[in-house]
């Protein structure tokens, strides 16, 4: 993910350049608009794997011990439940 964001901030400034040059500003535009989306994807490259690798962990659990996991989301729901549901008066 991040090689890939690396590559569309090259392609990006190639066709920024090249616009610029031929003085197509259309061009230039769509490589400015490149460089942006390459630069977004490789800085949060790095936050979207530590986020997979965390669900790949939880999902490894509910596997590995499911019934474990079904009384924890048990008991999470119970919470939940008398949190907002609770009698009042």
């Amino acid at each position: 993910m991040k090689a890939e964001g690396f590559v569309q901030e090259a392609k990006g400034r190639l066709k920024d350049t090249v616009g610029a040059i031929s003085g197509d500003a259309a061009m230039q535009a769509g490589g400015k608009i490149d460089q942006l989306g390459g630069r977004a994807k490789h800085e949060f490259a790095d936050l979207y794997d530590a986020n997979e690798s965390r669900l790949e962990a939880v999902a490894a659990f509910i596997q590995e011990r499911p019934f474990v996991a079904l009384g924890i989301v048990s008991l999470v729901g119970l919470v939940i439940g008398r949190l907002f549901f609770r009698k009042r008066g």
